[in-house]
């Protein structure tokens, strides 16, 4: 009997420490896929100004372009090589392609390199989320996987606030060199990807553990999933509320992508006496604010509203429109502190709501079946908008561009106004319990 307690907890012991090892490696592979994501962004203010190599704004914007229309292709694809593969040789595989690419576009300073690697670089970097997600979903049960996934989302607001003024800081402060925002970077991306390699798993059995649940589907469905998938595909396009969560993704991502791709650029045109490595440096207050704005509406969620997601995206929205509208006259002042508030408050308005529209939203609004798909349909609109947050900087003025952004914002709030009082269906059986015994978490935070 004293053996067998003093196994389990042996057992459980080792769970947790793998528990524990899984979170911060995944946390850290996703991280650090945006030092390669934002080393385009910062060699941008060098490019600009180096006579062997031109490329004008537009060229750059459709650069940008391409690498996110291969990213929004790779989001829909590498799910399903992450099921079948495993996350181990799909993620590994796209931190060390990322990292090459990366090395590419810093030797090779041609507009044919430039184009192949950016649709690389954008298949690549998708390969990051879903693979993941998943990793984390086999190490971490449905009971608490909605908080784990909460915390574990702070990883992209963090890695594209370290990434920038890293790379600004090798590129102009130490080589005065727009090339080593690619190869600094990439080395980076390399150092993470070895210790992808010694410290991840795909799950407990691999390491000669018990699953955390048991598999929810039956053996005998094998046969099934196509009919599944487009059923619930069915059910998630009839679902008015999963639609004008879609729409209203899509026209949030364009805002946060231009600042993420050309943030440092927006700010050294206004404002060039700050210099190019304040100008990288002054849009991190945007990813600063991304890590407490998903935790901040997600609490306001469940304890102000009743798990209504809505309304703290709405006021949240409101917000945001009001900062988008006051951005350029703050650079056109000349007051650094008040660009950056702005930024920041920006960056707290803004992803906070798309937390919360991609992911808890998204599930409790989609059906029992197909949660996940609706996920899925919600992040592919906002990654088709994302094409235009790369596309619109190059082709317009600053003004004109947060002249939409500022629209699109307000359009997106007065959308989601008719569905205020909307509550995921798990809260309309309160008194339901799941069979693993424990109260359901409808309302946790994501």
């Amino acid at each position: 009997m004293n053996n067998n307690a003093g196994n389990l907890q042996s057992g459980w012991k080792s769970l947790q420490r793998w528990r524990v090892q899984i979170f911060l490696i995944t946390w850290l592979a996703y991280a650090a896929f945006y030092f390669t994501r934002k080393a385009f962004s910062v060699a941008k203010l060098g490019i600009g100004e180096d006579p062997s190599f031109e490329l004008d704004k537009a060229a750059m914007a459709n650069l940008d372009a391409l690498y996110l229309t291969a990213y929004a292709i790779g989001q829909f694809t590498w799910g399903i090589f992450a099921d079948r593969f495993g996350p181990r040789v799909v993620v590994l595989g796209g931190l060390v392609i990322s990292a090459v690419a990366a090395v590419v576009m810093g030797s090779f300073a041609t507009l044919p390199i430039f184009a192949t690697c950016m649709v690389v670089q954008g298949l690549a970097q998708s390969t990051g989320w879903s693979g993941l997600c998943k990793n984390i979903g086999s190490f971490f049960a449905t009971r608490e996987r909605g908080r784990v996934l909460g915390y574990w989302s702070t990883c992209y607001a963090f890695g594209g606030l370290v990434a920038t003024p890293f790379a600004g800081w090798w590129a102009y402060e130490v080589f005065h060199d727009w090339r080593m925002a690619f190869i600094s970077s990439a080395l980076v991306v390399f150092g993470v990807a070895v210790l992808f390699f010694l410290l991840q798993r795909n799950r407990p059995q691999d390491v000669g553990l018990p699953p955390v649940e048991a598999e929810a589907e039956p053996q005998d469905k094998r046969d099934a999933p196509r009919e599944s998938h487009w059923n619930a595909l069915r059910k998630v396009l009839k679902n008015r509320t999963v639609l004008v969560l879609g729409l209203a993704y899509f026209l949030l991502k364009p805002a946060r992508y231009a600042i993420l791709l050309w943030g440092p650029v927006i700010v050294y045109e206004r404002m060039p006496a700050i210099g190019k490595v304040a100008s990288a440096i002054v849009p991190t207050s945007f990813e600063v604010a991304g890590l407490v704005g998903p935790i901040l509406i997600g609490y306001a969620s469940d304890k102000l509203f009743g798990a209504r997601r809505m309304p703290a995206c709405v006021l949240s929205l409101i917000a945001l429109t009001a900062c988008l509208a006051l951005f350029v006259p703050a650079m056109q002042s000349g007051s650094l502190y008040l660009v950056v508030g702005l930024l920041f408050m920006m960056g707290m308005t803004l992803y906070g709501p798309d937390s919360m529209i991609s992911g808890s939203a998204a599930i409790d609004f989609g059906t029992q079946d197909g949660a996940g798909t609706a996920a899925g349909f919600v992040n592919g609109c906002g990654s088709v908008g994302a094409i235009l947050g790369g596309l619109l900087p190059g082709y317009f003025d600053t003004t004109t561009v947060f002249l939409v952004f500022t629209a699109a914002a307000l359009l997106a709030s007065l959308m989601l106004v008719p569905f205020w009082n909307s509550r995921p269906q798990t809260l309309k059986a309160p008194d339901s319990v799941p069979a693993s015994g424990q109260p359901a978490l409808a309302g946790a935070k994501s």
